[in-house]
């Protein structure tokens, strides 16, 4: 079982963090998909900070690419794909250019009509194809709003649990998540024994660094990469305030209007999903309580 001290739930002291472990905001995006900054700002303020990032931008590459570009910052190459089912993983790299063939052979042809939109890959093929590389895989903010966790009602237990087992860990903290979707996040990385990560899922700079994984180990990108496979990781964090969210959410907004009509078919499609399977499992309760209320009759009517 996960140690629960691995967790916590409080404001990260960086500069206490940083006198004995490498510390990375694994979860950012940039202005190439929902973000608001450029990576040039994303890199001053990493420096400012003094700790690791991973630019992992919706179905897109380039603010990976970028950042990397600067030699003095830890960065971990990765990208935030979106299934056929409209959810999401992340997937980090530990060589840039295996960043850039899996997304060329794997990710362009499979592409929607805009970067937010949903591939055509199901999870399990997304998975199956990141693994013929050297990769971390991560379930981000598993219980969330609609479609975007995998813990979600599309998917059947049988088939979540299929796929718990094809990758890495989940993301146990995430700032843009609410505190209950974080704590249900957290006991799903108890309950599966799995690595876990945290991450800021920023859209703004004035975000990063609210949640981090951090590991005894030195600053090195195999080398932490590896201390998350090993379950060395460990993650502290917690959201941003409501005024940060509708800020934040404002600019996520305003890039995914084009992609209307694709969020509104997913959610959609999740909303029929949930009122089908809920229907059921009322039809199954009062099937229940009508048979109990049944047998009582009988009872009573051979005590006659």
């Amino acid at each position: 079982m996960i140690d629960h001290h691995r967790i916590q739930f409080e404001r990260p002291d960086l500069a206490k963090l940083k006198q004995k472990h490498t510390v990375v905001d694994l979860h950012f995006h940039s202005h190439y998909s929902d973000g608001y900054n450029s990576v040039e700002t994303i890199a001053q303020k990493v420096r400012e900070l003094g700790i690791g990032i991973a630019i992992t931008d919706h179905n897109e590459i380039r603010g990976a690419i970028e950042i990397a570009q600067y030699r003095d910052i830890l960065s971990i190459p990765g990208i935030e794909m979106t299934s056929a089912e409209g959810t999401h993983i992340l997937i980090y790299f530990y060589q840039l250019n295996h960043l850039e063939t899996f997304y060329n052979d794997h990710v362009i042809p499979f592409m929607g009509n805009d970067i937010m939109s949903s591939t055509s890959l199901p999870m399990e093929k997304i998975i199956r194809r990141a693994r013929k590389f050297k990769t971390v895989i991560i379930f981000p903010h598993p219980y969330c709003g609609v479609y975007t966790g995998i813990q979600n009602s599309y998917f059947s237990q049988e088939r979540r649990d299929r796929i718990f087992s094809m990758v890495d860990g989940v993301e146990v903290i995430n700032s843009e998540n609410m505190k209950i979707s974080n704590l249900r996040s957290a006991l799903l990385g108890f309950n599966l024994n799995k690595s876990i990560t945290g991450g800021s899922d920023g859209h703004r700079v004035t975000q990063m660094g609210k949640v981090v994984t951090y590991a005894s180990c030195r600053s090195n990108r195999k080398v932490f990469l590896d201390a998350i496979k090993k379950k060395k990781t460990k993650v502290v964090g917690k959201e941003i305030d409501l005024i940060r969210k509708v800020t934040s959410n404002g600019v996520k907004l305003r890039n995914n209007i084009k992609n209307y009509p694709d969020l509104f078919e997913k959610n959609l499609k999740y909303g029929y999903t949930v009122i089908n399977s809920k229907s059921k499992e009322i039809k199954e309760n009062v099937k229940r309580s009508w048979n109990g209320k049944k047998r009582e009759r009988q009872k009573n009517f051979r005590a006659l």
